[in-house]
């Protein structure tokens, strides 16, 4: 699997634009190629999606963590490029439904094979969930919910190896000590403190960075 990271307050890729807000491409083998949030604005996500060589019409679903705006400002600009999309949603998201499949998902849900959402979570939030032969890869908007509970929910589907995502003011840092990777992005306040007591499973984000596994 490939996670790309489209949109982000920091950049990997000097060509891309850094901005507040959070969007990465995720590509599982033998699955349709999904876009998980859009950031906060259209015309930086579009064009860092040019300068990183990803084709909009390439995407076929789109997976929105949360609703505030800067995880879902890029959406309605996304959609007048390509509206031919599955959508899958909280429950809180109001608005925007010109995608042709739109699904809400309130309880952990299977997506795909091997793909899964938490459902929302604390009546905010839900995450991402791709099973892979290394074990579980976690990939989370803002983590507004406990991450206790974001963990909890997902574990139920197997060992967590990676969190890539925003944290916000997280820091029961004895919550990662089993992970192998651990890429915080965003609105992470606590970046420096992640990097320090986890060096070996630390992981820089940036608009551009990319995360093969």
């Amino acid at each position: 699997m490939k996670i790309t990271i489209i949109y982000d307050n920091t950049v990997y890729n000097r060509a891309l634009k850094a901005d507040w807000g959070f969007s990465c491409l995720v590509e599982v083998e033998n699955t349709p190629k999904m876009l998980f949030d859009t950031g906060a604005n259209g015309a930086i996500l579009l064009s860092n999606m040019k300068n990183l060589n990803i084709d909009p019409l390439s995407i076929e679903e789109i997976f929105i963590s949360h609703s505030h705006y800067d995880h879902t400002g890029g959406l309605s600009e996304f959609l007048n490029v390509n509206n031919n999309i599955n959508l899958y949603v909280p429950p809180i998201f109001k608005g925007c439904y010109s995608a042709k499949e739109v699904t809400s998902l309130s309880r952990p849900t299977a997506i795909h094979n091997n793909i899964y959402s938490t459902g929302e979570l604390d009546n905010i939030e839900q995450s991402l969930i791709i099973s892979t032969d290394r074990g579980l890869v976690l990939i989370v908007g803002c983590s507004h919910p406990k991450m206790s509970h974001i963990l909890d929910t997902a574990s139920q589907y197997g060992q967590i190896y990676a969190i890539i995502g925003g944290m916000h003011g997280f820091k029961d840092f004895d919550l990662f000590k089993d992970m192998e990777l651990i890429c915080p992005t965003h609105c992470t306040e606590f970046i420096k403190e992640i990097k320090s007591l986890y060096p070996d499973a630390y992981t820089e984000g940036g608009a551009g960075r990319i995360i093969e596994l």
